[in-house]
């Protein structure tokens, strides 16, 4: 039995990892500042999931806030901090760069420096593959990621090469991992999975930026939290790692796959591509097969079939959810 701290522990990724984390018989200190960057309704559903296990505490503080987390040592040692608690989206970097810098960066900063006043031995770090901008597919963890198309992707970088300098002077093993498009039940409502779910459910037009052949390598919520556990098991130091599905899909498969699930034809408007999209991403996944003994295990059908089913049995809140930009 370990005692894990969990930052962002209400957003997409860090909530299904906490539950995984506390279904194998781990302590859970979950935080998050429960802030409105997209619909809190989402992030009070995942809440609700966790504090059902009696070996989950949940503290709201903004993990930019050094005071705040120095207040953590009260609740104990950890055996690792997974840190997961980031601002997210490409687009509403655009409009508001300083809070992406201040929780991604800011935030990393306090609990790398956190981790080394409390001796943690093990901190596992949430990036993206956006940092991938330029880069021939597929992804390798070894690419030059130096041309982030977003402050968003830029403020991951930082954090990356943060984490880095923090396992040189202090010898903390780091492992950052590289995410590819994730989707699933209660998943981010500003990500296409979501919102084009709800858009042809409903009957509504489905935006598409672009002309809808831009891939993503879609990777499914579960497979990503697995592979997130696997991390927490990893001792090598600092490694990059990408956490993907290796199977990048038109955006338009992703229409098609949700017509199916939902019953409906999709209403299509096709705006302007924005210039900080990236037209492809693609991870290579050798590293986490070789490192982790991790791969993917659901395809893009089963787990659209999957968002849709938890779309449907939780309409009556769902239906006017508020999508974000």
């Amino acid at each position: 039995m370990a005692h894990y701290l969990v930052t962002g522990v209400a957003g997409f990724i860090a909530s299904r990892v906490a539950q995984m984390l506390l279904d194998a018989g781990h302590h859970v200190l979950g935080v998050d500042d429960l802030n409105a960057s997209y619909d809190v309704r989402l992030k009070a559903y995942r809440l609700r999931q966790l504090q059902l296990h009696r070996a989950f505490r949940f503290l709201q503080m903004d993990v930019a806030d050094w005071d705040a987390v120095q207040d953590l040592r009260r609740f104990g040692r950890y055996d690792a901090i997974v840190h997961l608690a980031a601002r997210a989206g490409v687009r509403m970097s655009l409009r508001n760069p300083w809070v992406y810098y201040r929780t991604n960066v800011t935030g990393t900063v306090n609990m790398l420096e956190f981790a080394r006043q409390n001796q943690v031995p093990k901190f596992v770090l949430a990036s993206t593959s956006s940092v991938y901008a330029g880069t021939p597919p597929p992804f390798r963890e070894d690419a030059a990621t130096d041309t982030p198309l977003s402050p968003y992707a830029a403020s991951k970088k930082s954090a990356e090469v943060t984490a880095y300098s923090y396992h040189h002077l202090y010898d903390i093993d780091v492992t950052v991992l590289r995410y590819f498009t994730v989707y699933g039940p209660a998943g981010r409502p500003d990500m296409s999975p979501l919102r084009f779910t709800k858009w042809i459910c409903k009957g509504q037009p489905v935006r598409i930026f672009g002309d809808g052949t831009q891939q993503r390598d879609f990777t499914y919520i579960d497979d990503i939290a697995r592979g997130t556990l696997a991390a927490l098991q990893l001792e090598a130091g600092y490694e990059i790692i990408n956490l993907g599905n290796d199977a990048p899909r038109p955006l338009l498969d992703l229409v098609r796959l949700i017509e199916q699930a939902c019953g409906r034809k999709a209403q299509l408007e096709f705006q302007e591509r924005h210039p900080a999209d990236m037209p492809h991403t693609w991870a290579s996944i050798a590293k986490a097969r070789h490192l982790l003994g991790w791969e993917p295990r659901v395809s893009l059908e089963e787990g659209v079939a999957r968002l849709v089913e938890w779309y449907r049995a939780e309409w009556d809140w769902l239906y006017d959810l508020r999508l974000g930009d």
